[in-house]
């Protein structure tokens, strides 16, 4: 049993690993404010048009950027979700034989 719990630790250590390494984004107004995240929901990266940031206002940047954000940690949630149903699946299989089913 504890050997299950072991390998279900090790596997949840290889997701955060795996989750590191992919990049997701999120951009407003056709590109013009690009955030980049890893899956694991840590932004790594915030690009602004510089026409662009030359012309808004504080407001409006402000405003955009919180949607730029959002969704690239959209996105990042999205990729979280499917791996941890691929993991969760592949240890409940582990589970079931665990307890002899």
């Amino acid at each position: 049993m504890f050997d299950k719990l072991f390998e279900a630790q090790q596997k949840a250590g290889e997701m955060k690993k795996r989750l590191d390494g992919v990049t997701v984004s999120g951009s407003v107004e056709g590109g013009k404010i690009t955030v980049t995240a890893n899956a694991n929901k840590v932004i790594q990266n915030i690009t602004i048009d510089e026409a662009f940031m030359k012309e808004a206002d504080k407001e409006e940047l402000e405003e955009l950027m919180v949607l730029a954000v959002n969704k690239a940690l959209e996105q990042a949630e999205n990729v979280s979700q499917t791996e941890m149903a691929a993991m969760t699946k592949n240890m409940f299989g582990d589970l079931g034989g665990m307890f002899g089913q």
